[in-house]
């Protein structure tokens, strides 16, 4: 039984990894969006390589942690003081994508200005 599971979780990983969603930004401008890697780093992170995952973009952990605050808040009521909890959280993960964001802009521009 646990074999079973444990093969059916390496053919679902799998299947995700050869079905991952086109970013439309990065399509249509070349440039990566403020997302781009979630999908690669959530995967890593699925499969238990946290170095990998953090490396592919640092914000999915936070990320995870709000939207999971989120949705408890929305069934149990955690968050009675006008959202303070979860405004606090928003504006955190926000600024870690950002700051992310902003190093990967900044070390893609100075890799191509060296090079150039």
């Amino acid at each position: 039984m646990c074999l079973q599971i444990f093969c059916s979780h390496l053919v679902f990983i799998e299947w995700l990894q050869n079905h991952l969603l086109k970013c439309p930004f990065k399509a249509l401008t070349g440039i990566d969006c403020p997302g781009c890697g979630f999908q690669r780093s959530l995967l890593q992170l699925v499969q238990g390589n946290f170095h990998s995952s953090y490396a592919l973009y640092p914000p999915t952990i936070p990320l995870l942690l709000f939207f999971s605050y989120g949705i408890a808040d929305k069934i149990f009521k955690l968050d009675n003081s006008k959202d303070t909890v979860k405004k606090s959280l928003f504006v955190l993960t926000g600024s870690i994508v950002l700051i992310s964001y902003c190093v990967k802009l900044w070390s893609i521009y100075h890799h191509y200005n060296i090079s150039a």
